[in-house]
């Protein structure tokens, strides 16, 4: 460890700054890491960002609500992914792995209100689903260009003030002894377990956070998925079944690795927490959910396909 690291840690007295460690007990891997980081982070920033494009460029196909809240969702994956992934490349790259107090503060605020952003963006393209397959004929009523701007707003800020308050709550109790955290960002479960004093009030606050931004959002899928699948079964054509069947699945994969993920690293017993299975399980809805998503959404889906189909035939 660097110099830098050792006296920022030696500061018992009043910690302002802390150390992310990231993966610096696989020292041999540290290349490695860096070179499959950057590419699936130029994968994510590229497929995303591939899919905001054709839904704006294409006139015809790509105009249904699904796919305004697709473009939405997308915006919202590179931002959420672009929150941890460059700061833990460049601890990667130069070793270097100090962060100041209000570096990590602003970190863990962005991280957790744009994970919020993205449990209400997934039940809204629920509902949008729920509406589409089970009341085709209201569709256009319900899901009117209107419906979709209020809805896709009130995704972005349900979070801010929550998440605000929790931020403050967490860097308002006393950091007086360790400053490293053994993670890869600043998150609030490894920054308690570093703070000094009675930490049971912020820990039921993260309990209640949880329930009610994964677990209300999660039920709300749950049940629009179990009314879909129901009226899938009614339908007379095996063709029709087939296509909506498709369209859900897909959406219910990110669902389930997202909301899986989340729910085990954030409600799990403290004695079943441990820094490299908080990693992992941080990697996966931080990464793996980004990453899936464009490959998911455009790999089984005509319209997406289509429309870059056409794309790539004009540019040609």
């Amino acid at each position: 460890m660097r110099n830098e690291e050792k006296k920022a840690e030696d500061n018992v007295s009043m910690v302002i700054q802390f150390v992310l460690l990231g993966f610096y007990d696989l020292p041999n891997l540290q290349g490695l890491l860096f070179t499959l980081f950057s590419i699936i982070y130029m994968i994510i920033l590229i497929g995303n960002s591939l899919l905001i494009i054709l839904t704006r460029l294409d006139t015809q196909l790509l105009q249904k609500p699904m796919y305004f809240f697709l473009a939405n969702f997308s915006a919202l994956e590179i931002c959420f992914v672009s929150v941890t992934m460059p700061r833990m490349l460049k601890n990667l790259w130069t070793q270097y792995r100090i962060i100041s107090k209000l570096e990590c503060a602003t970190q863990m605020c962005f991280f957790h209100t744009l994970g919020a952003t993205e449990c209400f963006f997934l039940a809204t393209m629920a509902y949008d689903r729920y509406v589409a397959v089970c009341k085709p004929l209201h569709y256009p009523v319900v899901m009117n260009h209107k419906s979709c701007i209020r809805l896709a707003i009130a995704a972005w800020i349900s979070g801010i003030p929550v998440q605000i308050g929790q931020t403050c709550q967490v860097f308002f109790l006393p950091y007086c002894g360790s400053n490293r955290i053994n993670h890869f960002f600043c998150d609030i479960p490894p920054l308690i377990k570093l703070a000094c004093g009675d930490t049971s009030l912020n820990e039921m606050c993260v309990y209640l956070v949880v329930v009610f931004f994964v677990f209300a959002p999660f039920f709300l899928i749950l049940g629009s998925y179990v009314k879909i699948i129901f009226t899938i079964l009614k339908m007379p054509s095996a063709t029709g079944r087939f296509k909506a069947f498709s369209t859900c699945s897909s959406h219910l994969i990110v669902v389930l690795l997202f909301f899986g993920s989340i729910s085990i690293n954030y409600l799990r017993p403290k004695s079943s927490h441990s820094p490299l299975s908080d990693k992992m399980f941080s990697l996966l809805y931080t990464i793996m959910t980004p990453l899936f998503n464009p490959l998911i959404y455009s790999l089984r889906n005509k319209d997406v396909i289509t429309a870059l189909k056409k794309l790539f035939l004009r540019k040609v």
